[in-house]
Formats: structure tokens, C-alpha cells, sequence
């Protein structure tokens, strides 16, 4: 059991994870992997300075004390945590990354409901980071499926 902990997965063979992942996820794992380091450091200094604006699935805060801010800073760290899993390969990394497709989707959609009829402007936009949402948990669905079929590393 020791040796195998201490093994290099590439030299006995084995499958990284990570291999399973698409192009474009790892793109968005590296942005978000960032994002999540730098929030913090973004919304104190939003706070210091009274200039800040964050936005994510159609949550617009241009100040850093408000609920919106907070949930916009959370959003992004949580996205962060789970570019990490992906990439450093956790078991926990899929897992979170469908939790973080859902929660994604939800907020998108109520966006685009009912964020029209709840503020002064009664317009509806359409977001389209759901267009990424889905097949990012269609394709983290697969993943697991794989990781768990094969025992992939």
C-alpha cells in the first residue's frame, strides 16, 4: 500500500484525472483557480478604497459592503476551491464542480426571471454563462463516471 501512495502514476501506467479533463475546462480551471486567490485581496481593497465592482451570472454589486458583494466574493472563492479539486485531482473535485454547475444554473436562471420584475428595470437578459453551466455538469457527470469506472489516479 506504501509503495503504491509513493508511485509515480506516470511511470506504472496509470491515467492522471486530469487527462480526462477537456481543453476548455482546464481554461476555466486556471481563470477560476486565479479568481479564487485574488478575491479576497479584491474586496478588502474594495472596501479600503470604495471602488469595487463584481459581477458573476447576472449579480451586479458596485459596492463592496453590500449582501450582493459577499455572495459574488463567495461565488468566486467557492469556484476557486473548485478549480483546485480539479486540477490537483481531489476526490472531493468533481463532486464539488457538479455542486458548482447547479448552484450556477439556479442563479442564472433566476437572473434572467427574477431579477427583471425586482429591480427598477424591467428587462430581461439572457446569460450566457448557462451555456457553459450545462455541459460543464453534463461533462463533470461523465468525469466521475470514469474516475470511479477505471480507478483512475
Amino acid at each position: 500500500m506504501e509503495e503504491m501512495i509513493l508511485d509515480n502514476p506516470r511511470e506504472n501506467g496509470m491515467e492522471r484525472r486530469r487527462k480526462l479533463l477537456p481543453v476548455w475546462i482546464k481554461i476555466f480551471i486556471w481563470f477560476f483557480l486565479i479568481s479564487g486567490i485574488l478575491t479576497p485581496f479584491v474586496h478588502v481593497f474594495g472596501i479600503i478604497f470604495e471602488k469595487h465592482s463584481s459581477s458573476i451570472y447576472g449579480l451586479l454589486s458596485s459596492s463592496s459592503l453590500s449582501i450582493t458583494s459577499f455572495i459574488v466574493s463567495a461565488i468566486y472563492l467557492f469556484k476557486g476551491l473548485v478549480a483546485y479539486g480539479l486540477w490537483f485531482e481531489k476526490d472531493w473535485g468533481v463532486k464539488y464542480a457538479q455542486i458548482d454547475a447547479i448552484v450556477g444554473i439556479i442563479i442564472c436562471f433566476l437572473a434572467m426571471v427574477l431579477l427583471p420584475f425586482v429591480t427598477d428595470v424591467v428587462k430581461f437578459s439572457f446569460r450566457f454563462e448557462i451555456l457553459f453551466l450545462i455541459p460543464y455538469y453534463l461533462k463533470m457527470i461523465r468525469i466521475q463516471q470514469e474516475w470511479t469506472a477505471r480507478g483512475i489516479f
